[in-house]
């Protein structure tokens, strides 16, 4: 089955593939080929796609919307990103600001959360990467 990642900017990816995890907004759902057709709104977190390989290739990815239609798995997201050019310190360092900002109007507070959620998948995922790359 093919897997194509689409940002605004660009196709980030399109990739055959065996198996891709996704990141729902409510929960990972796997994805094998055959799958009933589906659209689903995506969260914040790591996709995982297994090519024709074997090979586990890790995005991170930001929102947006898949659509699985026959033999294509189709994300269309704000942003994508190889899950190991993800940097854990800037990644830290953005959830430590986005936790000291105390702007608590009512009116701010779903895009404040979402940030939180987002900058906390961001971390999560990062701190995978780093470990997957450091042996721990």
């Amino acid at each position: 089955m093919k897997c194509i990642v689409v940002t605004p900017e660009k196709t980030v990816l399109s990739q055959d593939s065996t198996f891709v995890v996704l990141p729902l907004f409510d929960g990972e759902c796997g994805i094998l080929p055959n799958h009933a057709p589906l659209i689903a709104r995506l969260g914040a977190g790591e996709l995982r796609i297994t090519g024709t390989d074997g090979q586990l290739t890790p995005y991170y990815v930001e929102g947006g919307f898949v659509e699985v239609l026959g033999d294509t798995v189709a994300l269309l997201t704000m942003y994508a990103l190889p899950a190991q050019d993800l940097n854990l310190p800037e990644a830290e360092a953005e959830l430590e600001e986005e936790l000291a900002d105390h702007d608590d109007s009512m009116a701010l507070a779903g895009i404040r959360q979402e940030k939180l959620s987002n900058c906390r998948a961001r971390v999560r995922v990062a701190r995978k990467m780093a470990g997957l790359t450091t042996g721990r």
